[in-house]
């Protein structure tokens, strides 16, 4: 048996949540097409007959302008104390030698996402010819997290480079969090792609009652914090209609998600400037 630990690091909206999503057969990460979808670090748990891969998810890498994208950054780098292996997540065309030479004492693992949108093959060898000249890079694969190409030979690859040991975590378990914090996710997923460019990241999702009833429906009273009173109209909407919408395909997911009927009990509420006060941060549990 071999088990261990893999962290995955990358600019924002490579594809780490994505990929991670495919390779477990079930969504735990909120995907969208903004930056730093992913706030925390999410351990996400591959285990089969012979192996067990406890990657850890973290934020995407970007320069930060407030405290939030702060912490957000420790974050992602303090994920790498404790890695066997470190997976470099990058997309075509991009050479991300920054990062690289960021990770020290850790196999990397450069892998190229997105292989999928490429429409030349001989721009993936070039792309792959470039990082071999890079020093301290143990293996370089491609992939296509969207459609699964070379997904089989990196975990290979991963599984190559772990130690001898005994599982972390119980086989049937996926991950370390929570069925609220998930809930939650799947909330501000709903509102980021309902919303579009209008709330780009003033709002946090906090389950406040997670109730199981032994006859009726799960109970979740969740409230959406925003920075602002115009973003707390822009979610509401015109007589309730757009948090309406996000309530019902949150709820729909999350009861494919729980695998039980939900009465979902959405609220929004402004807490001024909290994306830059660090006790509203941790309140939101946003810390690492």
């Amino acid at each position: 048996m071999k088990s261990g630990f893999c962290a995955i690091l990358g600019r924002a909206n490579v594809g780490k949540s994505t990929f991670l999503n495919r390779v477990l057969a079930k969504k735990l990460c909120a995907v969208s097409d903004k930056p730093q979808t992913t706030r925390h670090r999410i351990l996400g748990i591959l285990t089969d007959e012979n192996s067990q891969i406890v990657f850890v998810d973290t934020p995407g890498v970007i320069k930060p302008y407030y405290k939030l994208q702060k912490v957000m950054i420790k974050t992602a780098f303090s994920s790498l104390a404790g890695a066997d292996v470190v997976m470099v997540m990058v997309e075509p065309y991009i050479i991300e030698e920054e990062l690289i030479y960021k990770i020290k004492d850790i196999p990397v693992i450069v892998v190229i996402n997105k292989i999928d949108l490429l429409k030349k093959r001989d721009s993936l060898y070039s792309l792959v010819g470039r990082y071999e000249e890079i020093q301290d890079i143990t293996k370089i694969c491609p992939i296509s997290a969207l459609t699964g190409e070379g997904i089989n030979t990196l975990l290979d690859e991963i599984r190559s480079l772990l130690s001898e040991g005994e599982p972390f975590y119980p086989e049937d378990m996926l991950s370390d969090r929570d069925e609220r914090f998930f809930c939650s996710e799947i909330i501000r997923e709903k509102l980021f792609k309902t919303c579009g460019k209008e709330i780009p990241y003033t709002a946090a999702v906090v389950i406040d009652e997670f109730i199981e009833r032994e006859k009726g429906k799960t109970y979740i009273k969740a409230i959406i914090y925003v920075d602002k009173e115009s973003a707390k109209s822009i979610i509401i909407g015109k007589s309730g209609e757009k948090l309406k919408k996000i309530g019902g395909l949150a709820r729909a997911e999350i009861e494919y998600f729980i695998a039980k009927p939900v009465y979902l009990d959405l609220w929004v509420k402004v807490r001024k400037g909290w994306r830059k006060n660090i006790n509203d941060i941790r309140e939101f549990g946003y810390t690492s």
